[in-house]
């Protein structure tokens, strides 16, 4: 069996193809079997004010592909190029393998791992914009 399974808490709420969808009372698991379907869970949406920093902004880029608020052809570009920015800044290892999965993700029209690469990048790129301890 394939496809990507979705484990939802109460309540929770995913976007699933442009379609809001909430979860009932208790914590359920759904199968997706269909390929290339755009996917965001809304808990982990950027909202637009909150695309404040480099990556937050390629992250939103991404998301907006998976909401359907951005062409998936016309952003592709954008994003790709948005990351090579980031790939001269974030030079470390992890970073760059993060950085290379995203890439390779657009590459592919998979935007899902795209954003799921340009995210675990937000935790870094918040050290690295917090102010230093004195």
């Amino acid at each position: 069996m394939g496809g990507l399974v979705l484990k939802l808490g109460p309540k929770e709420r995913v976007l699933i193809n442009g379609a809001v969808i909430e979860n009932g009372d208790r914590r359920s698991r759904l199968s997706i079997m269909t390929p290339n379907v755009n996917i965001l869970r809304l808990r982990d949406a950027i909202h637009p004010d909150d695309a404040n920093t480099p990556v937050r902004r390629v992250c939103y880029l991404a998301q907006l592909v998976l909401t359907g608020d951005a062409d998936a052809e016309d952003t592709e570009l954008q994003l790709l190029r948005r990351i090579e920015e980031l790939s001269q800044i974030l030079t470390d290892h992890d970073s760059r393998k993060l950085l290379t999965d995203a890439t390779q993700a657009v590459l592919a029209s998979e935007h899902y791992k795209c954003l799921k690469a340009l995210r675990a990048l937000l935790p870094r790129e918040e050290r690295l914009l917090s102010p230093r301890l004195a």
